[in-house]
């Protein structure tokens, strides 16, 4: 393989060189090797064959400071010489494929066999047709020609089945769809800086070209492979390609190779593009895998496993690897997220008892039929067995095996995992209607249960607009802004220097998109504030700018959450140069020695000053909820030069310019939401970098805290001190001590967040387990994004990285959109709650009634085709019924449901029995004394294919008649009285209860032999729709039972508390667990699909170990339950260098440190 890759490149590389495509002065092969070097090696390269950066932008034909001049011709050319910044995504599964999948499921394939055999017996006439001596097994059956007929009841099977099938292949295939609409959403919010023209504009990742000058700064995830050309104090996360989970410094002279899929963990610059979509780094290894070109079936299955991990990482190049990818992401999802989410867990659990009830019911009916069968016959009749009758008794024992086949078909709720799926997909599309952009679908039924949201301040709970309303300047406190008059002008040309200069190039403020509205703020809000009191002080920062252009800046040491300042050093004309800095007050003011006085020259400034202008300036600023900002400067002789990279000698003895109090308003809206949260038994508790004053205000404002309750407002030091044990280590009962008062966090750093979100998570305090919820936006909160059950990350102000991180992103960056989710999320609980009521009385009654039916008259009274109608009513219309209800605001109204809370309530345990012991009253009435009632013939006992009667077409009738109208109960699941409250809310429900009616009409009318009916007359029918109705009224009966009366349902309610512990302790199970995959593969194709491809992918990866055959078993069994139990930790070195090379920071995160 690598001699054959040699020799294309070097032909290629020779026909290349021979014209140099396009005009452009360098090749696309040419491109792709220099990407391959890396350090000192690369700018070497770079300087010899092509000049320097400058040159190889002109070979490129663009300007390192304008970027590419935008000429729709040019731009087309590059597409097509250097390639698109997409890699191909892969073909998703055709309908047909989609088709023959749901042919797998087990209980179908039974039911076709069981159809054909039928056929093929009907067709088969039997020498010994007229004699007598077969007995019973042709009386009747020459009956008007109805022998003719035998073949419509297996046709009808397996017309049913094609319908099953379709359905559920439509709706995968719609899922499908759905999927790749969302990835592809995904894609288009994702923008990259690009400077085309001279000007910064924001480009979609996927029009970026090669020859593009891209602005890179904290937090990006560089869309492209490209040379920085001028870096501000870069630092790259390349764990996602390399492994190594150091940070990478890139300087123009030392390392400039920016590689796609990595990620700027620090600082800023500008990169040009040399390989966009399949020629980058990234693409490359994506085509290795496969996932680009078509490789065969098989490789693809080999390389799944490493192609998931990567493509997550890699999402911005994914153009729309939708539904597979989705897949990988799902996986993912559940591995780093630790245990399967609660409703999955709880599903899984107990359609594998219904499962396994079905099972033994169904093989009960079975032998009880063919026994009573064969005594009755050859015992007590004492008939011989004649060869020419054995097709007529292999026809009896096919029609009893297909009774039994319908029993289990009817018994496993096939439309649980439909519903979920369902109920997930619809959530998820009208929650982008709220601002919710949710990545991994479990996250929003998980919101449902959230007991404890931990969120930011910034941006989240206050509206992200930063403007200085107050100042200290030349030892004048101003609680307005001044005018620039009051102000020396040493002083005020100073602090527009270093307000102007000292901040990222790409914040500006730009004149209002409407008339009248506000200007727009671009970049860091913080610094856009202090740009504005550049503005308010009649100055323009734009002309400070134009004298000290970017690239001469003499050295930046760029924000971050250690220094929290920044400083920016310029070199003055008489070579002197001078510092700029500004940051929190309480800090920088520390390394303040000077400050400038009211005349503009500088005088001491002692520690006692400091402490003074604390008390007096900065706490009663943050106590208005202002954030303190300190501007300072210092400057430094031109000889010697000092020594840049000692930061702590260059960061001391400043002069303050000002202090400024900056006002971030909170939102108008999150008061009343947070207000919600905690009526929902949601407590909210605030995370914050500000300092613990202004926290504290801003929670005041929010509602967090009300004077007077018992709360704790600390800051990072003090919970530190609380937690960490004398030797410094976190003890998770010293964090109990301190979370559940916990208000506020002020002064935090990320991994103060990232602690108390895992001390809440792991806490064993109370009877649940805590669901947290974390908000986030900084490249910092990655780690918090990643540990908390849902990570809302920020889609305005959130970096690529905590995107990439988190389950949702909220588009508006607003507090209040998290309150819909967890809306939604309830919703969706409630959503399977009803359908889970509406099918296990079905699913009762149906299974009793053939059961007993079949015993004691040997034959269902509701025929297979009857009962695979009914099936599809309650599986797949009443889940497209009931699970997309709206939700409402008394969603709010109460706690939430907690890990541990049986699936089934009492309140819905009393529903189900109630319903169920109705149906069968009247359905067994109808059976044995139905005939007198309505004065017809009894249809009990009828031979074999003798025509349908009316009095099975009446139970029938009536039993689909009180399904439609149980439905309209299950809308309710907690013993509410209106159950039409809110019905025309819900089109789909009433289309589909009417749309049911008229089928069921057209099916009893002229549904004939196939579907085993009779017409009824409209008296009859009148009376079907009559009991029927009494659903309603009987249901009004039942919730006036008050559940305390029943004291035996509290104790079904807590058996299943029992079954339905969360799946941590399952793991033993795993059987069970393969036996539910077995039995749901239809509608969980989303979810079990993951699990066999785990295995064969274990299974390459052991090959690659060759001989660890044991750590192989465990992994496989760590997957199997997929759970990311410790025992991953028991993997080979040889396998992390695998991970290493092929997958994405989070598979090396779960591969323990001590291994890299």
């Amino acid at each position: 393989m690598g001699d054959m890759t040699n020799s294309d490149f070097y032909t290629k590389n020779q026909r290349n060189d021979s014209n140099h495509e396009g005009g452009f002065g360098c090749s696309l092969m040419e491109l792709r090797s220099l990407m391959e070097l890396r350090g000192t090696e690369a700018v070497v390269r770079i300087q010899e064959d092509y000049g320097g950066t400058e040159g190889l932008c002109q070979r490129l034909k663009t300007s390192p400071t304008e970027g590419l001049d935008g000429v729709a011709t040019d731009l087309d050319k590059r597409r097509e010489v250097f390639g698109q910044n997409l890699i191909p995504p892969k073909k998703p599964k055709t309908f047909l494929q989609l088709v023959w999948e749901a042919l797998q499921d087990v209980t179908l394939i039974i039911l076709e066999i069981a159809a054909l055999i039928s056929l093929g017996l009907s067709f088969y006439q039997p020498p010994g047709e007229g004699s007598e001596s077969c007995g019973t097994a042709n009386a009747g059956a020459e009956d008007e020609g109805e022998a003719e007929a035998g073949w419509i009841e297996g046709a009808a099977i397996l017309l049913s089945v094609v319908c099953v099938v379709l359905v559920t292949a439509f709706n995968d295939w719609s899922k499908e769809k759905q999927f790749r609409g969302l990835q592809s959403r995904i894609e288009q919010e994702q923008k990259f800086q690009v400077v085309r023209g001279g000007q910064v504009i924001q480009l979609p990742v996927a029009d970026i070209l090669v020859g593009d000058i891209a602005q890179i700064k904290y937090g990006d995830l560089l869309p492209a492979d490209g040379i920085l050309i001028q870096g501000n104090d870069l630092k790259i996360d390349e764990s996602s390609l390399t492994g190594e989970s150091d940070h990478v410094r890139k300087a123009a002279d030392k390392d400039p190779m920016l590689l796609s899929g990595t990620h700027v963990m620090e600082g800023s610059g500008r990169m040009l593009v040399t390989a966009v979509g399949v020629n980058s780094q990234t693409g490359i290894i994506f085509t290795l895998l496969g996932a680009g070109g078509e490789e065969e079936e098989k490789k693809e299955k080999k390389v799944k496993k490493q192609d998931g991990a990567a493509a997550m990482e890699m999402q911005p190049l994914k153009s729309a690897e939708g539904g597979e990818t989705d897949d990988k992401e799902k996986k993912k999802a559940n591995v780093s997220k630790k245990e399967k989410s609660v409703l999955q867990g709880k599903l899984t659990k107990l359609a594998v008892q219904i499962g396994k009830a079905g099972l033994v019911m169904s093989a009960i009916t079975v032998i009880i039929l063919v026994l009573y069968f064969a005594i009755d016959n050859f015992v007590v009749l004492k008939r011989p067995w004649l060869p020419e009758c054995s097709p007529i008794y292999i026809q009896y024992f096919v029609k009893f095996f297909i009774i039994g086949v319908t029993v289990l078909v009817v018994a496993v709720p096939e439309g649980l995992p439909l519903a979920v799926t369902i109920s997930l997909a619809y959530s998820v599309k009208k929650m982008m209607k709220d601002n919710n952009l949710v990545r991994h679908l479990d996250a929003c039924e998980t919101m449902g249960n959230a007991t404890a949201i931990c969120s930011d301040k910034t941006g989240t709970l206050t509206t992200n607009r930063m403007t200085v309303v107050e100042c200290y300047v030349g030892d004048v406190h101003y609680k307005v802004i001044p005018d620039p008059s009051s102000i020396p002008p040493k002083t005020l040309d100073i602090l527009v220097n270093a307000i102007s200069l000292n901040s990222a190039y790409t914040t500006k403020i730009l004149p209002p998109d409407k008339e009248g509205g506000l200007p727009k703020q671009v970049g860091n809000k913080t610094e856009c504030g202090l740009l504005g009191l550049v503005l308010d002080l009649k100055r323009d920062y734009q002309t400070a700018r134009n004298q000290i252009p970017e690239e001469k800046l003499y050295k930046v040491y760029t924000f971050n959450s250690v220094r929290k300042s920044m400083s920016t050093v310029i070199k003055l004309p008489d070579a002197s140069f001078r510092m700029y800095s500004k940051g929190a007050s309480e800090i920088v003011l520390k390394k303040c020695t000077r400050i400038l006085n009211e005349t503009g020259e500088e005088r001491v400034f002692r520690p006692r000053d400091r402490d003074e202008m604390v008390k007096k300036v900065i706490e009663p600023m943050a106590c208005n909820g202002l954030r303190t900002i300190c501007v300072a400067y210092r400057d430094f002789p031109a000889d010697p030069e000092p020594n840049w990279d000692d930061e702590n000698n260059i960061l001391t003895e400043l002069t303050a310019i000002c202090v400024v109090g900056i006002e971030d308003p909170v939102r108008p809206e999150v008061p009343d939401a947070i207000k919600k949260c905690q009526r929902a038994g949601i407590t909210v508790r605030m995370v914050t970098g500000d300092n613990i004053n202004t926290a504290r205000a801003i929670a005041i404002k929010c509602g967090i805290i009300h004077p007077g309750e018992d709360f704790l407002c600390i800051d990072g030091k003090e919970f530190n001190r609380r937690i960490r044990n004398e030797k410094g280590e976190v003890e998770q009962e010293r964090i109990d001590k301190v979370w559940p008062k916990l208000r506020v966090l002020a002064r935090s750093s990320p991994t103060d967040k990232h602690t108390l979100v895992k001390g809440i998570i792991d806490s064993t305090m109370g009877d649940q387990r805590q669901v947290v919820a974390v908000t986030g936006d900084g490249t910092n909160d990655g780690p918090a994004l990643k540990k908390a059950d849902v990570g809302f990350a920020m889609g305005i102000a959130g970096t690529d990285v905590a995107k990439e991180a988190s389950d949702i992103i909220l588009t508006d960056d607003n507090f209040s959109s998290i309150v819909k989710a967890v809306m939604w999320g309830r919703n969706v609980y409630d959503s399977i709650s009803k359908f889970l009521q509406f099918q296990l009385t079905v699913n009762v009654v149906a299974v009793i009634v053939a059961f007993t039916g079949a015993c004691i008259t040997q034959d269902s009274p509701l025929k297979a085709v009857q009962m695979l109608w009914v099936n599809l009513i309650m599986d797949t219309f009443a889940s497209l019924a009931l699970a997309t209800e709206p939700p409402t605001e008394s969603l709010l109204m109460r706690k939430p449901y907690g890990r541990n809370k049986p699936l089934i309530s009492s309140t819905m345990t009393k529903n189900i029995l109630g319903h169920g012991v109705y149906q069968l009253i009247i359905i067994f009435t109808l059976l044995f004394v139905g005939e007198q009632i309505f004065d017809i013939d009894s249809g009990r006992n009828a031979p074999l294919h003798s025509p349908p009667s009316e009095h099975y077409t009446i139970i029938f009738n009536t039993f689909v008649m009180m399904q439609l109208f149980n439905e309209i109960n299950a809308r309710k699941i907690h013993g509410e009285r209106n159950v039409f409250d809110g019905i025309f809310r819900n089109p789909i429900f009433c289309s589909i209860v009417l749309g049911t009616f008229a089928i069921q009409i057209v099916i009893v009318q002229f549904g004939g032999k196939p579907f085993s009916c009779s017409p009824l007359d409209l008296d009859k029918w009148m009376w079907c729709v009559f009991l029927g109705l009494g659903e309603l009224v009987w249901g009004q009966v039942i919730s006036t039972i008050p559940n305390s009366k029943l004291r035996f349902l509290r104790g079904a309610g807590q058996l299943s508390k029992k079954d339905e512990m969360p799946e941590e302790e399952m793991n033993e199970d795993q059987e069970e667990i393969d036996h539910a995959e077995r039995e749901l593969r239809r509608g969980q194709i989303l979810w079990f699909r993951g699990l066999n491809r785990i295995q064969t992918q274990i299974e390459v990866v052991n090959t690659f170990k060759s001989g660890t055959s044991f750590q192989g078993a465990l992994r496989r069994q760590s997957s199997t339950t997929s759970q990311n139990q410790d025992v991953t930790n028991v993997s080979s070195p040889s396998h992390v260098s695998l991970c290493n090379a092929l997958s994405s920071p989070t598979s090396t995160v779960a591969a323990p440190s001590g291994q890299c």
